[in-house]
């Protein structure tokens, strides 16, 4: 069974380095990233020493790609049988910790302050809520994936 991130205009390149030091505990199989999330090698080949600072060498032992659009990564993997699962809090999500893994899945993970769009919305077969009891609507995306992950993955 492989699992799957697809961060979608993250701003951070420290949040997308810690997404990258979890996704390797987690055994997370390939990174796609999209929009305008940073990548860990810029465009002239360099690394992105904010990455690798918080990644701490993860950015090279977790498999990741760059599609500018989402919707190409999404529409393959559900070809493949891929179950999309995203991680938001929107009026038809369910509780993170009902669902249940039981193959291939791709978290898909949303801008900072925006979250995921509802077009990319409507490509989940899963919506994911992790529930707040503070006065905070969300907790930070890389803190969100862990806690997702972690929690969906039986880690």
């Amino acid at each position: 069974m492989k699992t799957f991130l697809i961060l979608h205009n993250i701003r951070s390149t420290y949040n997308v380095g810690s997404i990258f030091r979890t996704a390797d505990a987690c055994g997370i199989s390939k990174i796609f990233l999209t929009g305008y999330t940073p990548t860990p090698i810029d465009r002239f080949g360099r690394e992105v020493s904010a990455i690798t600072k918080v990644a701490l060498g993860a950015e090279k032992h977790v498999a990741w790609e760059y599609f500018s659009q989402p919707e190409e990564i999404i529409e393959k993997l559900q070809k493949e049988g891929i179950t999309i699962i995203g991680i938001e809090q929107v009026k038809n999500s369910v509780d993170y910790k009902k669902v249940k893994i039981k193959n291939s899945t791709a978290f898909i993970l949303g801008n900072e302050v925006e979250g995921i769009s509802e077009s990319l919305l409507k490509q989940c077969d899963i919506i994911a809520e992790i529930p707040m009891q503070g006065q905070k609507e969300s907790l930070n995306v890389s803190v969100a994936t862990g806690v997702a992950l972690f929690r969906m993955l039986d880690l």
